[in-house]
């Protein structure tokens, strides 16, 4: 299935296709204060429609992964990165997708402040 998204003014707008079976809510100190639901899809699944100039990017710890948020309104709507083995990935905040029912999506709990 395909599924647009956007940040909340409009000057970051994607499409992602995947099956969202589950969602992950993480705890570290990024994503706690965020309040993201992460979907993650291979990156050649993520289609940007507007300009990457219109994108912050923000790393942190590791700085392994890109936390993308607009410049304008400050949602963030996806990160990207690699997984354990390699492979590029989009972390797609689901609260960012259109017509997405959230209470219908199981939630995995992640222990990223442990890490």
């Amino acid at each position: 299935m395909k599924y647009k998204g956007s940040c909340h003014c409009g000057k970051i707008a994607f499409e992602a296709e995947g099956e969202i079976k589950e969602v992950m809510a993480c705890n570290c100190s990024m994503c706690g204060r965020k309040g993201s639901l992460l979907w993650f899809v291979p990156r050649e699944k993520l289609r940007l429609l507007t300009p990457e100039a219109d994108m912050g990017t923000y790393t942190f710890n590791k700085h392994v992964i890109k936390h993308r948020f607009c410049k304008t309104c400050g949602i963030h709507p996806f990160g990207e990165g690699a997984d354990a083995r390699g492979n590029k990935t989009a972390a797609i905040n689901i609260r960012c997708l259109e017509n997405i029912d959230l209470s219908s999506v199981p939630v995995r709990h992640f222990d990223g402040r442990s890490l």
